[in-house]
């Protein structure tokens, strides 16, 4: 797994690259704005790119806007955008560009290192992984738009299907059976009209293109 990273503190990027590389993930550049970005993914073509949403010159939105852009570019190169906060107009944004190989995290979660780089992998496979704390927003915004036709508990493992968790995840993770699990996954996708796959990052890539809308 080939990975750039855009970030423009110096002791930041620095630290993700040591944890990446410690990881055993190859970082082929790590840059601190978004048109070096672009410069570095065009010459080394890696599987994923991570991106800090906040970069010079005005510190708001111009990682956004860079990934949003070598999207558009190369679309073969993953994305994941970390955020010190849940914006979820930005989600929208990246979703809107397709649910690909993209992902959107906390810079808190970064501390878990190894559900990191699982994040990571799953982005330069194709899939997503999206933030707990993100993915409760959208469907919180989901519930505002229309009368949500989904229970509590279902909502529950939509909300870990989003973020890339297996049926045996999450039946570990809301400690029920994974019998039970598949059985709320099938009702899922009755209720919102979506074809069950076999392949979960497809469900998970399904559910995301609902959450927007699509």
């Amino acid at each position: 797994m080939r990975v750039v990273i855009a970030e423009d503190s110096l002791l930041l990027r620095e630290g993700l690259s040591r944890l990446l590389v410690e990881a055993g993930v190859d970082v082929v550049a790590g840059v601190e704005d978004g048109d070096r970005l672009l410069a570095e993914v065009d010459r080394h073509r890696p599987d994923v790119a991570v991106v800090d949403i906040r970069m010079p010159p005005t510190h708001t939105d111009e990682g956004l806007r860079a990934a949003l852009e070598l999207r558009r570019r190369y679309p073969e190169t993953g994305v994941l955008v970390l955020s010190q906060y849940v914006r979820v107009s930005y989600a929208a944004e990246l979703l809107d560009a397709g649910t690909d190989g993209v992902g959107y995290l906390l810079k808190d979660r970064v501390s878990d290192v190894a559900e990191f780089v699982a994040a990571i992998r799953r982005v330069g496979s194709g899939g997503s992984a999206f933030d707990p704390d993100v993915v409760r927003h959208l469907l919180g915004r989901r519930r505002d738009e229309r009368d949500d036709v989904l229970t509590e508990r279902e909502r529950a493992v939509l909300a870990l299907m989003a973020e890339g968790r297996t049926n045996q995840a999450i039946a570990q993770r809301l400690y029920i059976a994974e019998r039970t699990v598949e059985k709320h996954c099938t009702a899922i996708f009755a209720k919102l009209g979506l074809a069950a796959s076999p392949h979960d990052h497809r469900r998970v890539l399904a559910v995301l293109r609902h959450l927007n809308g699509g």
